[in-house]
């Protein structure tokens, strides 16, 4: 692998956001120099790198504590040996999404919702990522092959929600999000459109006037569920964009992941629950770790989050705890823990 130029300067992170995306750290070398990470971490960071690229922007790195490879929001993104390491029941599919895509890009799994793979890029990719594996080319339809996608919501008058996924769906252009909204809400039968993004949290700037204008104009009732795992990600900047987001009559939502060494303690979890509220979030999921091929490390045993629960219970008001939950194949919704 090429070796990063040490001459390499960071992006303003008040860049543009397609500057931004464009520009995000690709070489798992170059965020081991700017994090000033001992050498010794740079062989396991290659080696998952080569199994899953590494995708860190800057607006990111700069909520990341230089120096300190235990950092909650490093441990999300720095690729590690043990990704390579096979473990008994961590699979490439594991929610068995292949069993549920009646057409390219759109994923069928529960009833009265359809999940639309808006576009296959993401800002960041983070480590546990339960999609890292995922066919993307075979799911990143052309406007003409959205038809087919468009053509089974219409036809099923029980679905009545429709989420835009991906990947990242705001990684795409608003010109052709605007697009795809226009033609779900002509679907009489829609009521609501739910967004699940990260770009909010790890590129603020992605909440601009044009994705404002788009989703201010729609008829349909919006959902945005964010995905924070650690109250450090969330800094003014993103605040302002779930400020400009609320204004649009976006209502928030936040799903989390339990991970070992990022949030698996009370305190941690409590204080990610208060950040959110203030930040005008509210706690939708905690989800235990999907077993997906690669993120085993990240693992945190049911007992084990069950008793962090409890222990989120005694610190917080109801309406500040998430639900834990995990993801099974074939069940109708998520299975409570």
């Amino acid at each position: 692998m090429q070796r990063p130029d040490p001459e390499t300067k960071p992006l303003p992170v008040q860049a543009r956001w397609q500057t931004q995306l464009a520009g995000a750290i690709r070489d798992p070398l170059e965020l081991c120099r700017r994090l000033g990470l001992d050498e010794a971490w740079q062989d396991g960071a290659e080696a998952g790198h080569a199994l899953f690229e590494v995708r860190v922007p800057e607006a990111y790195l700069s909520r990341i504590r230089p120096g300190d490879p235990a950092d909650p929001l490093l441990r999300q993104v720095l690729p590690l040996g043990e990704e390579a390491l096979p473990t008994p029941g961590y699979v490439a599919d594991p929610l068995a999404e292949a069993e549920h895509t009646p057409a390219p890009g759109l994923i069928h799994k529960y009833a009265g919702r359809v999940l639309l793979i808006a576009s296959p890029a993401c800002a960041v990719n983070c480590r546990y990522c339960f999609r890292r594996h995922f066919p993307y080319e075979e799911n990143a339809p052309s406007r003409a092959q959205w038809d087919e996608s468009l053509e089974h919501i219409r036809r099923d008058t029980t679905i009545h929600e429709a989420i835009l996924s991906g990947g990242d769906p705001l990684a795409a252009s608003d010109r052709q999000l605007g697009w795809l909204v226009e033609r779900l809400e002509a679907i009489p039968h829609i009521k609501r459109l739910r967004l699940h993004t990260r770009l909010p949290v790890v590129i603020p700037n992605r909440i601009d006037e044009a994705l404002l204008g788009w989703l201010s104009a729609t008829r349909l009732q919006k959902v945005m569920v964010l995905h924070i795992n650690h109250a450090n990600e969330i800094d003014d900047a993103v605040v302002g964009a779930c400020e400009r987001l609320k204004a649009a009559g976006v209502t928030l939502l936040n799903q989390s992941v339990l991970l070992q060494g990022v949030n698996d303690d009370a305190d941690t979890l409590a204080t990610l629950s208060e950040r959110l509220f203030e930040a005008g979030i509210l706690p939708y999921y905690l989800h235990v770790l999907d077993p997906v091929a690669g993120a085993a490390h990240f693992d945190v045993g049911d007992d084990e989050a069950r008793a962090l629960v409890e222990g989120l219970r005694e610190r917080l008001p109801g309406f500040l705890m998430p639900r834990l939950v995990r993801e099974v194949p074939g069940e109708a919704s998520k299975t409570p823990l």
